[in-house]
């Protein structure tokens, strides 16, 4: 694909009110976009908001779950009613918990895979209308280097960055005659409020301190990868290099894991 223009593109950001996705929404408003974004936090949503104001085209909000399909269905509204349509889909939100999965109970993977998986994809279904006739369409899809490689204690999150991986690489091809991109990010770790709203945490994090890359780092590349056309990107070196060696030797990988299990 040319390189695509961002400004005057129509985007949603679902996730909006910290972390990557504040920071993307600012990035993409110093484009020149057009802006809906939607996240549950009211008061920190309309703060993005209004810090995106004075650069964007134009800046909406929607307050609410992605997981609720009427939520989702007011956002595409407030696309086609009051910007015409829809170029850019970026499905950022999630949420995750930590601990065990012999000690976790049936809803906690539910509600994983609703909001980390079920929620995008429907999203994605009721959006291609308006981004079948946008310009330079894209979907955004932000994943995991867990989506690439699983950890303990984090089962149900990586069952559900594993199936948005999946479905991503099925709907780039089935999408391509469509001339609607498919974008894949894989964060790392990157210095987010993410572990501060766990559904749960039933075990303190066997991890070690890793280098943390900044949101705003993250987003940057984000804006790159959606200039240049890429298919996905790793934006965290330290995740590439675990990408890298679990397709090397994921036995090494497998032994390295049961240490932190």
């Amino acid at each position: 694909m040319a390189r695509r223009r961002l400004a005057g593109a129509r985007v949603l950001i679902t996730g909006a009110s910290s972390g990557i996705g504040s920071a993307l929404a600012l990035e993409m408003a110093r484009a020149g976009a057009a802006l809906i974004l939607l996240a549950r936090r009211q008061q920190a949503l309309h703060a993005v908001a209004q810090a995106a104001a004075p650069l964007a085209a134009g800046v909406e909000c929607v307050c609410g779950d992605v997981a609720d399909a009427d939520v989702r269905a007011a956002a595409l509204d407030i696309a086609r009613a009051r910007l015409g349509g829809l170029d850019i889909l970026v499905n950022n939100a999630a949420v995750g918990a930590t601990g065990r999965f012999e000690q976790a109970s049936p809803q906690r993977l539910r509600q994983i895979m609703e909001v980390n998986f079920f929620a995008p994809c429907e999203l994605i279904r009721s959006a291609l209308p308006l981004l079948r006739e946008g310009l330079a369409p894209l979907i955004v899809n932000v994943s995991s280097i867990l989506g690439h490689r699983g950890i303990p204690g984090y089962s149900e999150y990586c069952a559900s960055k594993f199936a948005l991986q999946g479905f991503s690489e099925s709907l780039r091809a089935e999408l391509a005659s469509q001339n609607i991109d498919l974008l894949v990010v894989s964060p790392g770790t990157t210095q987010t409020d993410f572990k501060e709203h766990l559904l749960e945490k039933l075990q303190p994090d066997p991890w070690p301190q890793q280098a943390a890359v900044t949101p705003q780092y993250v987003a940057r590349r984000i804006v790159q990868a959606m200039r240049r056309g890429n298919h996905e990107i790793v934006p965290h070196p330290r995740g590439r290099l675990l990408v890298w060696l679990n397709r090397l030797s994921p036995r090494l990988v497998d032994a390295l894991m049961e240490r932190f299990a």
